[in-house]
């Protein structure tokens, strides 16, 4: 039964909608304040001093393996896969562009007045691969493949989005020195890409050192692991074997079960006593509630039906309106990145660090719950009918 669970699709989305639960309980129990401290008081002793606690340690940390992983799947699909073909990618790619307008449009709109706000328009942008994959696994065969295939491409391109937004954004300074001995690594990772050189332990080092130098250059150092994947190799080697598959066998069952949960675990926590829950109507939290749960909908769903009544591209295969809607709504399940771009956004200022979050977890669980329910009486696909 285990070894069911941790090989079904559900399971990673499973895993972290636990993990998020618990850091719930844990914020508004009576261990609340002890909880606090052990992920933000100063550690004892830390090998790297940039990083002073155990929530930076998971976040700019752990969080480099997570985004390490996106990158290798970015670099599969543009090569080999979904985003290979342009009459393939022209569909996913345009649908994701308007996912990630029309949430923060709406965002810009509600805190209209705010300028204080403005800084977190993009996190109602984001969508949640494993949260939103473990909803539609949990569905079953009720939902065509094609709808699978056309969410996960849409939400790998949402999260090529979301890299570029935390580089370009999310950088207040930069150290010259340091992000030179950056540039100067990542060169020679991309030669010995090149040249075909290299073994993987090689890779993994050279890997450690180009996210150090990231660190201390004033750029995030989550964009280290996704520039560090664009440099593995994804051909065969002359034992038949690809780096990057490899390397994506290996970490993507401990970034699904381990490392995104444990971010989910620690960052999820939000007090929803009175005084939370009175906060929700807040511009911010509003905000992002509306932009992930109108957003996405209307961004993603408008732009397939544009796409397809303009000739642009077809509709993914097999699916209804129904479909179309329901996957939708389930890319307004912004959670693991929301979070992620919320902590960046406000670092200062733990209050409003607070209501992003309530308004994340707010329209990520009202677009699970919808777009859940919309596919559940959505026709099968076998039932539906040619156009």
């Amino acid at each position: 039964m285990v070894r069911k669970f941790m090989q079904s699709e559900a399971a990673p989305g499973l895993a972290l909608m636990a993990c998020a639960a618990v850091g719930l309980v844990l914020a508004n129990s009576s261990v609340a304040p002890g909880w606090h401290a052990v992920l933000h008081d100063p550690m004892p002793w830390t090998p790297i001093a940039r990083l002073h606690s155990l929530h930076e340690w998971i976040n700019d940390g752990l969080m480099a393996l997570f985004f390490f992983v996106v990158g290798l799947e970015i670099k599969r699909e543009i090569l080999i896969g979904e985003l290979s073909e342009p009459k393939r990618r022209r569909l996913p790619v345009i649908a994701a562009i308007a996912g990630m307008a029309m949430p923060a449009a709406i965002f810009v709109a509600v805190t209209q007045g705010h300028n204080d706000l403005l800084r977190g328009w993009a996190i109602p942008a984001a969508t949640d691969i494993a949260f939103a994959m473990g909803v539609l696994a949990l569905l079953g065969p009720r939902v065509p493949r094609s709808i699978r295939m056309f969410l996960l491409t849409v939400a790998i391109v949402d999260d090529l989005g979301a890299v570029a937004v935390i580089a370009l954004f999310f950088t207040a300074s930069l150290d010259m020195l340091w992000l030179g001995g950056a540039c100067a690594v990542f060169a020679a990772m991309a030669a010995m890409n090149r040249v075909a050189l290299g073994h993987r332990a090689l890779y993994a080092l050279l890997g450690g050192a180009l996210w150090f130098a990231v660190l201390h250059s004033g750029i995030h150092a989550t964009v280290a692991g996704v520039l560090a994947a664009f440099t593995i190799p994804l051909a065969l080697d002359r034992n038949g074997d690809s780096m990057l598959l490899r390397f994506e066998h290996a970490l993507v069952p401990v970034v699904g079960f381990a490392i995104v949960p444990l971010f989910g675990l620690t960052n999820a926590g939000v007090s929803l006593g009175y005084g939370g829950w009175s906060s929700f109507g807040q511009a911010l939290p509003l905000g992002i509630a509306l932009g992930l749960f109108f957003g996405k909908q209307l961004g993603i769903g408008l732009a397939v039906l544009a796409c397809e009544r303009l000739g642009v591209a077809p509709r993914p295969e097999g699916a209804g309106f129904g479909h179309i809607w329901g996957m939708a709504l389930l890319c307004g399940i912004g959670f693991t990145m929301s979070l992620f771009i919320a902590a960046l956004a406000f670092p200062a200022q733990p209050d409003l660090a607070s209501e992003a979050k309530l308004g994340v977890l707010a329209g990520s669980l009202l677009s699970a719950l919808c777009g859940g329910l919309v596919l559940r009486f959505a026709p099968r696909p076998a039932a539906l009918k040619p156009d």
